[in-house]
């Protein structure tokens, strides 16, 4: 008879996250992991693999936590334009559950793993596409309801901001000026300024 988990899991990979986040993959031992989870090693091993198979599982979670956040926070705006300033004042502000000098989950395993590791070179290229699709979708509903000029090259301007994204997430470690990141949010987002303002620069097809 298959023993019933005494855990939750989605709780327990969150744990593993956070320490997983805080310390890197090499520097996490499972002592750390276990204490963090409140599993013993024979737990931890029948629900999620290796400390290896582990990270995968924490990592397709964060991934998949941080596209429906993205997802839901552009849907809510009172504009295009407004939603992705309010992504990216939240990546910036503070306000996610870690510490922005901790960076993104994704990113962090994107510069420690992804080199060494084809694998997580795919998962967080993957994901990093999935959130081009989305801010894609969110430029082309723009297109369509008359804020953004129809000639505006929706695909190539996603991927830019996800670009930028990634970078100011990276700036956020060093803790940066806050007129520094303002601005350059600005200038991010100046090619999704209002259609009627010609002279405003515009990435075109």
């Amino acid at each position: 008879m298959v023993r019933k988990r005494e855990f939750n899991t989605e709780e327990a990979l969150d744990a593993a996250m956070h320490v997983f986040w805080l310390k890197g993959f090499e520097a996490t031992s499972l002592t750390d992991l276990t204490t963090a989870m409140g599993i013993q090693r024979p737990s931890l091993y029948a629900a999620f693999g290796d400390k290896m198979e582990l990270f995968e599982h924490v990592l397709r979670r964060y991934t998949t936590l941080h596209a429906a956040q993205i997802r839901a926070m552009l849907g809510h705006g009172e504009s295009v334009r407004e939603a992705f300033r309010a992504v990216f004042d939240w990546i910036t502000s503070g306000k996610k559950k870690v510490n922005a000098s901790h960076g993104c989950f994704c990113i962090n395993t994107m510069v420690e793993m992804a080199p060494h590791d084809p694998k997580f070179a795919v998962l967080t290229r993957e994901h990093q596409m999935y959130l081009a699709v989305i801010f894609r979708e969110t430029l082309e509903k723009g297109q369509q309801n008359g804020e953004l000029p129809e000639e505006l090259n929706a695909g190539l301007v996603a991927q830019s901001l996800v670009v930028s994204m990634i970078g100011l997430t990276v700036l956020m470690k060093a803790a940066p000026d806050r007129s520094f990141i303002e601005q350059s949010i600005e200038a991010t987002l100046s090619v999704l300024n209002n259609s009627d303002h010609r002279n405003e620069p515009l990435i075109l097809k």
